[in-house]
């Protein structure tokens, strides 16, 4: 067999099955691929059926896509989420140390590795969050980090999502079709369950509650109904057992938020908010803004509500601050991280985006501010044409970019059409963070389904997998 240029999740370089693994391949050998297939239908429908459904921007507003699900799921060892366990909570406590310092001492733009002009001058840093209190000192509390292995099968973090990152429902859908599915399945491991999220999140969300509150209120604020991840908004509300509402359902009074109900205004203390700063009120950011609730900042400045995720929070996963997170552990911390950072080139500096017009068609270019695969260019993958097109947007507008090797992402078995294939997968874990920090084993696998694709978002072509982690 020759070797691979990835590493295979499931095989070693000579073909043999991983020891985590075996117990499932004995199980594919039993399982003609045509129950699979069958399988894979009914899982469709099934999604189909209960509105598992995302919106993909751009297209009309009723349009709706399944996100493709795999059958095949992906299994961890317990040993190696013990390693990625401790390395995504030593990242997100570093990340709300950063949030916090750069709203008020700010020692590390002072004293520390980073330019102050990359932060401040940042269209994400909220300088009416300066000087604010929040509870516990908690800016990210739901984080979703994406993680991806490759080389010899070392993890990287690909890129830390603090704003409003989604994903969650989806991780925990997989996992109930898997155990509707293959039900006999799950007897021949011990996968460490998921379904206790909605429980843990909703516990975090109250332990952040604003001083004094003993019976906290919490909500789920989202933009509509026509918002692409209105499914996990409304999911999570249901799972929680707390109200669904949009902006036009709340108003503010005294430094306090209410929301509207049939037995008159119910004080809101905690709002998990689905919706951009932008337009979260129309009195402090955007006039045009029907999403929000108007006077939220100031409630929010006076203590009298939690916002999670905080507002200015998105600054700290923006693109051109992400390779300082390093930096941040050993700053905050005096830790070495535990996981790796992708080697990134900054094209605002003139070294930097010498090497990358040089070299573009090896590279992965990304916008500091995109998101969902848009925005970017992966030169193996391009045209020519698409690569001088992005010559000239980088010339123009350095700036906005940074650019990364082409990592060859680890690959896992996949059910396609044409049967069994390896298919590229990266993975987004979540991290709760209130009075305590938590994760639920495992989190989103999302696969490119595409042969040689390493677009792993859905907008884009891809799909996603359960993902077991083995209880040791």
């Amino acid at each position: 067999m020759s070797k691979r240029s990835f590493y295979d999740e499931m095989q070693d370089a000579t073909g043999g099955v991983r020891a985590h693994y075996k117990a499932y391949a004995d199980w594919l050998v039993e399982m003609p691929e045509d129950r699979l297939a069958q399988k894979r239908a009914e899982a469709d429908a099934l999604f189909h059926r209960h509105g598992i459904t995302f919106a993909v921007y751009g297209e009309k507003p009723d349009t709706e896509r399944l996100i493709p699900f795999d059958v095949v799921p992906r299994i961890i060892p317990a040993h190696e989420w013990a390693v990625l366990e401790r390395g995504l909570k030593q990242r997100v406590k570093a990340l709300n140390a950063f949030l916090r310092d750069i709203y008020h001492e700010q020692a590390i733009l002072k004293n520390g590795p980073i330019p102050a002009e990359q932060v401040l001058g940042n269209a994400q840093y909220r300088k009416v969050m300066q000087g604010v209190k929040v509870p516990g000192d908690v800016y990210a509390h739901i984080a979703g980090v994406d993680v991806v292995r490759a080389g010899e099968g070392e993890y990287y973090v690909l890129e830390d999502n603090l704003r409003v990152p989604s994903g969650v429902s989806y991780m925990l859908e997989n996992r109930k079709m898997m155990m509707r599915l293959f039900p006999r399945l799950f007897s021949r491991y011990r996968v460490a369950p998921v379904d206790r999220y909605p429980d843990i999140l909703l516990n975090m969300l109250r332990s952040v509650a604003p001083l004094g509150v003993t019976d906290p209120t919490v909500v789920v604020l989202t933009p509509g109904a026509y918002n692409s991840a209105y499914f996990e908004h409304a999911f999570l509300a249901q799972q929680m057992g707390v109200e669904l509402v949009e902006g036009q359902d709340m108003f503010v009074e005294a430094d306090h938020v209410y929301m509207r109900t049939t037995r008159g205004p119910k004080r809101v203390d905690v709002i998990y908010r689905r919706v951009d700063d932008d337009f979260l009120d129309p009195l402090a950011f955007r006039a045009d803004s029907v999403l929000g609730v108007p006077g939220l900042l100031a409630a929010y400045q006076a203590g009298g509500v939690t916002l999670a995720n905080a507002i200015g929070s998105g600054v700290a996963d923006d693109k051109s601050i992400y390779p300082y997170v390093p930096d941040m552990v050993r700053f905050y911390l005096d830790e070495e991280p535990i996981l790796h950072n992708v080697p990134t080139r900054m094209c605002r500096k003139p070294e930097d985006l010498e090497y990358v017009l040089a070299n573009l068609a090896d590279l992965v270019v990304k916008e500091v501010h995109g998101a969902g695969g848009y925005g970017m260019l992966v030169g193996p993958a391009a045209t020519k044409a698409e690569i001088e097109d992005f010559r000239d947007k980088l010339k123009q507008h350095p700036e906005r970019y940074i650019a990364q090797p082409t990592l060859a992402l680890s690959s896992c078995p996949t059910f396609v059409e044409a049967g069994l294939a390896p298919r590229h997968v990266d993975l987004r874990p979540f991290v709760l963070s209130g009075e305590e920090m938590q994760l639920m084993p495992g989190g989103l696998t999302r696969v490119a389904l595409r042969e040689g694709s390493l677009v792993v978002n859905s907008s884009q072509g891809g799909g996603t997998k359960d993902t077991w982690v083995l209880e040791a």
